[in-house]
């Protein structure tokens, strides 16, 4: 799929449909739970002491729904590899596991939800550690 907001040359650049539909459905999401979080939900929230757990959960799946935006649009030289997908993969799935156990233990969700949080957070940090990785070796390759 090629996005082009004008006339110009477009060629040197790739998008994703998958990654950028999971970008768009997260962000949709994210600004529809936060809302829902401040209004609807804000004193069950506060009466249980989880507003700022729902509010975190919130903020890491939209700066991540925003991550994955980045990496939909990506240079076609890029497009041949499996790493930016990869990475992808991890802030998905992040998403999931770290955002979703957020919003489930705010609700009152049960207690073994706890350890899955940190699951999710081990995914956002692999997908910067790949992308990292990944940056490091252009860069290296680029300075010889």
């Amino acid at each position: 799929m090629n996005i082009c907001m004008s006339d110009h040359n477009c060629s040197t650049l790739n998008c994703s449909p998958r990654i950028f539909l999971a970008a768009a459905v997260f962000a949709f999401l994210s600004v529809l739970l936060g809302a829902f979080g401040a209004h609807g939900l804000k004193a069950t929230l506060e009466s249980h002491d989880m507003l700022d757990v729902w509010k975190t959960a919130v903020d890491y799946q939209f700066w991540h729904a925003l991550a994955l935006l980045a990496l939909s649009f990506r240079p076609v030289e890029l497009s041949r590899g499996r790493t930016i997908g990869l990475a992808a993969w991890f802030f998905g799935v992040g998403v999931v596991l770290f955002s979703g156990s957020l919003y489930w233990l705010a609700l009152g969700g049960p207690k073994w939800l706890g350890p899955v949080t940190p699951l999710g957070g081990a995914c956002f940090l692999a997908g910067w550690g790949i992308l990292a990785v990944f940056a490091a070796k252009r860069l290296k390759s680029h300075a010889q």
